[in-house]
C-alpha cells in the first residue's frame, strides 16, 4: 500500500541506504572466490570465531565457537530454532506486550502457550507485578528483547537482575533478542542478561548483523548458549534452514572485527536520526514516546482518530507517510490500539521529507494532542 500511494514507509524495520562499502565488498570477494557452497551447518568456523571475540568484549560473554556459536539465517531463525529446540507443547512462554512479531506465532508453533506481560504507563514500563505473577506459573521460556522493538526501552541492570532472580527461581530459560545491542541513546547501556548473576547457564543469547551492519537482506544471524542447549539448537537450524548464506558468513568476518569507534559512530548516526523525527512529530503536534534503544518510535493516536488503524490509513492516503498501528503487535488490543510505530531507519533526507509531509497535520487544529511523553 506504501507503493500504491506513494508514500514514505516507515512501517518497516529496514534501512533505505547501503551498508557500508567494505561490508559490501567483503561479499563480492567471497562470492568471487568460491564461498558459494553449503558451510558448515552451525556456521563458518572463521565466524563463529569472530563472533566468540565480539561479545567476549563487548558483551561480557564467554563463548567457545565450537560448543556455544550457532549461525542462524538471522536472530528471527535464532529465536525460532531456540523455541523449537528447548519448549513443549503445553509449556509457558512468557512474551512481553507489544512484541517484535515473531514470537507469538513461534510458541504457537513450539505448542506452548504465550503469558504476556505489558509495558504501561507514562514510559512505557515493564509491569513487574504481571511479570512475577507470569513466572509463579514456571514457564519454560522468557523471550526478552532490549533494546526493545516496538517500545525503545533499553532495560538497565536492576530490571535485568529482576527478571534473572525470577528465572533462576522458576528454573525459566531466558532467549534474549540483543539484534539492536549497539543502538542506544542519551547514555542508556545495553547489558547482555546472560552476565547477570548465574544467567550464562540458562540463556540463550541471540543476535545478528541486520541492524548493526544495515544488512537486514542477508540473513545472518547467531545463538550462544551452553553446550546442551546449543546442541538442541543446531539440530532443530540444521532443519530448518541447513545452514546461513556462505558468502555472508565470510563478508561478516571482518565487520565483526570492527573497531568500537564504529559502533560509536553507528549509536551516533541513529541518535541524529532519533532527533529528526522527533522534531517531525514536535513540529506535527503528535504525542510521542522518547525511544532508548533501537530505530523506532512509538507515536499516541490523536482524539478524532478512532484507532491506530484508521490513523495509519489516513497517514498513508492523505499524508503519505506509511506507520504500523501497535495493534499488529500486541496481545492486549486495548493498551495497544491507539499507538502506531514509526520507524526511523533511513536517509536524513528522507526523514526530513517525513517532517515535512506530517506538517499537514497541523492544518487540523482538533488532531493537536498534548506535549510529546518524555522519559
Amino acid at each position: 500500500m506504501s507503493e500504491q500511494y506513494g508514500a514514505i514507509n516507515l512501517a518497516q524495520g529496514m534501512p533505505d541506504f547501503d551498508p557500508p562499502n567494505q561490508v559490501m565488498e567483503a561479499a563480492v570477494e567471497a562470492i568471487r572466490h568460491a564461498s558459494n557452497q553449503y558451510s558448515t551447518t552451525w556456521g563458518q568456523r572463521n565466524l563463529r570465531e569472530a563472533i566468540a571475540a565480539k561479545v567476549k568484549e563487548y558483551n561480557g560473554i564467554d563463548a567457545e565457537p565450537g560448543k556455544n556459536i550457532t549461525v542462524t539465517c538471522g536472530s528471527t531463525e535464532g529465536v525460532t530454532a531456540a523455541i523449537l529446540a528447548l519448549a513443549n507443547p503445553g509449556e509457558g512462554i512468557v512474551v512481553t506486550d507489544p512484541f517484535y512479531e515473531n514470537y507469538v506465532p513461534d510458541a504457537i508453533m513450539a505448542g506452548a502457550k504465550p503469558l504476556y506481560v505489558p509495558f504501561t504507563g507514562a514510559n512505557l514500563t515493564l509491569d513487574e507485578e504481571a511479570m512475577k505473577d507470569a513466572m509463579a506459573t514456571r514457564p519454560k521460556l522468557f523471550i526478552l528483547n532490549t533494546p526493545n522493538n516496538p517500545t525503545g526501552r533499553v532495560f538497565d541492570g536492576a530490571q535485568l537482575k529482576l527478571i534473572a532472580d525470577l528465572c533462576e527461581e522458576s528454573e525459566t530459560v531466558a532467549i534474549t533478542d540483543e539484534i539492536y545491542e549497539h543502538v542506544t541513546y542519551d547514555g542508556k547501556k545495553h547489558v547482555s542478561l546472560a552476565t547477570i548473576g548465574n544467567m550464562h547457564e540458562r540463556t540463550v543469547t541471540v543476535s545478528g548483523a541486520s541492524k548493526t551492519y544495515s544488512v537486514t537482506g542477508w540473513r545472518i544471524g547467531w545463538a550462544i548458549a551452553e553446550p546442551k542447549v546449543t546442541a538442541a539448537i543446531r539440530k532443530v537450524h540444521d532443519y530448518l534452514t541447513i545452514c546461513a548464506p556462505t558468502p555472508f558468513q565470510e563478508a561478516l568476518v571482518s565487520a565483526l572485527n570492527s573497531p568500537r569507534a564504529f559502533y560509536d559512530k553507528l549509536a551516533l548516526m541513529y541518535d541524529r536520526k532519533r532527533r529528526i523525527l522527533m522534531k517531525g512529530l514536535d513540529d506535527a503536534g503528535l504525542e510521542y514516546y522518547r525511544p532508548e534503544g533501537a530505530y523506532y518510535i512509538l507515536a499516541n493516536v490523536p482524539d478524532t482518530f478512532k484507532d491506530g488503524q484508521e490513523f495509519a490509513e489516513y497517514l498513508l492516503k492523505k499524508i503519505g507517510v506509511a506507520v504500523l498501528p501497535v495493534s499488529a503487535l500486541s496481545a492486549n488490543k486495548q493498551l495497544s490500539n491507539r499507538k502506531v510505530r514509526f520507524a526511523f531507519c533511513k536517509r536524513d533526507a528522507t526523514l526530513q521529507e517525513v517532517g515535512r509531509r506530517l506538517k499537514k497535520l497541523t492544518a487540523k487544529p482538533r488532531q493537536r494532542v498534548a506535549a510529546r511523553v518524555k522519559s
